[in-house]
């Protein structure tokens, strides 16, 4: 967890809500804090699982929590938020569940100098059938890195401080997709958070 003023001074923000509780966990369906423009550089929430213009009603984010980078560009839920609508997602961790003896157990990777990161996301703005609008996001994967394949075949693109905000720039699709590239093992603290784990 992270204090908005620890957030703000990370990454050279001009705004973070005060009233922003950071959570040492975040779900889809629930408000995660993203940056959405480069420009004004301010923290704002947006719902967990992103919905597409044309979506009849909120159900489909439950399939869009996370975009595989490998589609963005074909994939219609995420191809225009691709082009126009990037955003960051401020993380101090990240969790994995791999599967051990017919059991879930789940890992926690941070930074190892325990410093604040971005994740590559999209947003994008919705109307129900009353005209209320709906600012949605997602967390774009990549194939695990080096070393983290055992964990999960897949992971979030992680940027830092010196790479987040070309994410944000206006760039060739090309130059993006390169952008979206996987970190090593050794990037990461990996925790083992099992409560059973001292009886094995």
């Amino acid at each position: 967890m992270v204090k908005p003023n620890e957030l703000q001074a990370a990454f050279d923000l001009d705004f973070v809500p005060p009233a922003l509780s950071p959570a040492e966990h975040y779900y889809p369906g629930q408000g995660i804090p993203a940056v959405v423009n480069a420009a004004e550089r301010v923290v704002e929430i947006l719902y967990w699982g992103l919905i597409p213009p044309w979506a009849k009603d909120i159900s489909i984010a439950k399939h869009t929590f996370n975009a595989r980078c490998e589609t963005l560009r074909t994939k219609s839920s995420f191809r225009m938020a691709y082009q126009r609508r990037r955003c960051l997602i401020p993380a101090t961790s990240y969790y994995e569940w791999r599967t051990a003896n017919d059991r879930k157990i789940p890992y926690k990777f941070s930074l190892k100098d325990n410093k604040i990161f971005m994740l590559a996301g999209l947003w994008e703005y919705w109307n129900d059938s009353s005209g209320n609008e709906v600012y949605s996001g997602t967390v774009i994967t990549c194939p695990a890195g080096n070393g983290l394949e055992s964990y999960h075949d897949r992971m979030p693109v992680v940027f830092d401080r010196n790479n987040c905000w070309q994410w944000m720039e206006d760039r060739p699709l090309d130059e993006l997709d390169q952008m979206l590239s996987p970190v090593d093992a050794d990037y990461f603290n990996i925790e083992c958070l099992d409560p059973q784990r001292s009886l094995f």
